[in-house]
């Protein structure tokens, strides 16, 4: 994948890569059902030599993956915000849960 390395506005200045629209589409397709918080899904990333673990979360807005882009790797890989990067991304199902039906879980804690 070919992306533009984005900054959130704010203070904090993470730096940000929005999975495209059609990749996005197809992994909620596959691996939606093993989201954790926040819709979160555990990825392997790979940008050149760098390849680490983390998480992508949706953007409901833009109906879009995010990819947070931590300062080590962006130090290591010499990435600045509006660079246009190459990126591999790997879902790791197994590194989640599958998500449970939010019905089953209200009738367990009525149980206690």
């Amino acid at each position: 994948m070919r992306e533009k390395v984005w900054i959130y506005p704010g203070v904090v200045g993470w730096h940000f890569v929005s999975v495209s629209k059609k990749e996005s589409q197809a992994i909620k397709e596959r691996y939606g059902k093993y989201h954790r918080g926040f819709g979160s899904l555990p990825v392997m990333v790979t940008i050149d030599k760098t390849s680490w673990k983390t998480s992508i979360f949706p953007d409901t807005i833009s109906g879009t993956y995010l990819l947070p882009l931590k300062v080590e790797v962006r130090k290591k890989e010499e990435i600045l915000a509006d660079d246009i990067i190459t990126f591999s991304i790997k879902v790791m199902p197994g590194a989640a849960k599958l998500s449970k039906n939010k019905s089953s879980v209200t009738k367990r804690k009525k149980k206690l």
